[in-house]
């Protein structure tokens, strides 16, 4: 994935939902979210087990059909799950419409990756948004 294109995709979309968000400002998860919400991102916690929570000013909703509905669409999905519960995430980003699939570091499916862009979609993996952003002086 070259500069160009996450530059691309980092500057196109507004909407992220991010599965696997945590109430707990230790965890990556949450601060992650804090600074891509910081920068002006509308962000959707995804969260089965603290879904009608509110956090960075939406209501946490257990899927991402339910950030679909809360938001109107979903432009990127933000995955923080371990690698092999990657691929049910991206199948429901196809499902939903998404625009970009963004697997956090740590966080590696090639196979997913493929069905992804077969059905249209960005993928970058292995990166964090809150790194890129400053890397590449958005």
């Amino acid at each position: 994935m070259n500069d160009q294109t996450i530059r691309s995709i980092l500057t196109s979309v507004k909407t992220i939902a991010l599965v696997g968000w945590s109430p707990r400002p230790d965890r990556p998860s949450h601060r992650v979210a804090a600074f891509l919400k910081g920068r002006g991102y509308r962000v959707i916690p995804v969260n089965p087990g603290q879904a009608g929570q509110t956090a960075l000013g939406e209501t946490v909703v257990a899927s991402l059909a339910e950030a679909v509905e809360a938001a109107g669409s979903v432009d990127m999905v933000d995955i923080f799950r371990r690698s092999e519960e990657a691929g049910a995430v991206v199948a429901d980003a196809i499902a939903v419409g998404a625009k970009v699939v963004w697997m956090q570091l740590g966080v590696i499916d090639e196979a997913a990756a493929a069905r992804a862009r077969d059905a249209g979609l960005e993928v970058v993996m292995n990166r964090c948004p809150a790194i890129e952003i400053p890397r590449l002086g958005l």
